[in-house]
């Protein structure tokens, strides 16, 4: 029972985040925002998503009641969306407030999931989220006709979302000290750290671009979806048969995993109109983010005795920072060599961890 409660959370949390990030700019254009206002907007997640792990190093502890708490909040912001939406600035504050919420849900359940599960079953269930986020991108696009209909979806998809979060709630056993007896610290394992910035540094070409610079090298917005998707079937493959590699050094195999993205970004540099090496590229993704983003969590749940603040800063310094940053800098630098400076910021991250 715990292994499906966490799998139709993974399904339900990731299929939100679909309708969020591919459909939801696109609605914003139809009702009249501008790329500026959308852009602003957008950049509001991640950067909640990097500050909110600092309110808990010494103010507040992620227990159950805050977990709680973050859970009905982000059902509160989510239903203000048919409000908000028509207003900029009501929008953004409201959009503000959902990513203080999200920055807490995952972490939380990541801890539990590993606690209970296991690194064997981590993978199984992580890889229905990547199931949720495609389903969802296939059946939005043929029922997107209105705004309302987008907002419909993502209220549905948080609510089932809590749902499942809440039956979860009483497996967590997860030892929790109190603030007091709990230390953390950046510089203790920095190098570390800054790999993991880095590293999805390197992925603002990849999200923000990737679409636009393979049109713009004559492959088609038909092929460009089925790469998308490509990479996301191998990224559930990996998920569902990492578990014997996991069993490894784990601070090799991130070594092998972004190395592997530095032959990637180069491959897409060297090869943009070719489809076949596209797709081969596409694969890869099973290394670069399914293999690498298990390890990670594992990983870090093996350093730090504070494991849920842990799992917090690994999504507010790669998902919030290094998210933001990279598409800011992806977007500066776009153009022929887009993917060099991708394998550039994936060499740092390398080199970082021979640093450990």
């Amino acid at each position: 029972m715990l292994f499906f409660n966490l799998s139709a959370f993974y399904f339900f949390y990731f299929a939100a985040v679909g309708v969020y990030v591919i459909f939801m700019p696109k609605v914003l254009h139809d009702i009249g925002y501008n790329a500026f206002d959308i852009g602003i907007i957008f950049a509001l997640a991640p950067l909640m998503r990097f500050a909110t792990p600092f309110l808990f190093l010494k103010h507040i502890e992620l227990n159950q009641t805050v977990f709680k708490s973050a859970l009905f909040l982000s059902i509160l912001t989510s239903s203000l969306f048919y409000f908000t939406i028509h207003n900029f600035y009501a929008f953004m504050i409201n959009n503000a407030i959902l990513g203080v919420c999200l920055s807490l849900i995952l972490p939380y359940l990541d801890v539990t999931a590993i606690k209970n599960l296991g690194t064997s079953k981590y993978g199984k269930s992580r890889l229905y989220g990547s199931i949720g986020f495609m389903l969802i991108s296939l059946i939005l696009a043929k029922f997107l006709s209105s705004p309302e209909i987008a907002l419909h979806y993502y209220l549905g998809a948080n609510i089932l979302t809590v749902i499942f979060a809440l039956l979860l709630v009483k497996n967590d056993v997860t030892h929790v000290k109190s603030i007091e007896d709990e230390s953390f610290s950046f510089f203790k394992y920095w190098p570390f750290w800054l790999s993991l910035f880095f590293m999805q540094m390197s992925f603002g070409g990849f999200y923000n671009f990737f679409t636009i610079y393979e049109t713009q090298n004559g492959i088609s917005l038909e092929m460009t979806s089925y790469l998308w998707s490509f990479g996301v079937v191998c990224e559930i493959l990996m998920l569902y048969f990492q578990a014997p590699l996991l069993k490894n050094n784990l601070l090799n195999i991130l070594k092998i995993c972004v190395g592997i993205t530095i032959f990637r970004w180069l491959l897409l540099y060297l090869y943009p109109d070719s489809l076949s090496i596209t797709f081969f590229a596409q694969s890869l993704h099973a290394f670069s983010f399914g293999l690498y983003h298990s390890t990670v969590i594992i990983f870090l749940y093996t350093l730090y005795e504070n494991k849920k603040l842990a799992q917090q800063f690994m999504y507010g310094v790669a998902y919030g920072l290094g998210g933001f940053i990279g598409a800011l800098v992806a977007g500066f630098v776009y153009g022929e060599y887009l993917f060099i400076y991708s394998a550039l910021f994936a060499l740092i991250s390398l080199i970082a961890l021979f640093l450990i």
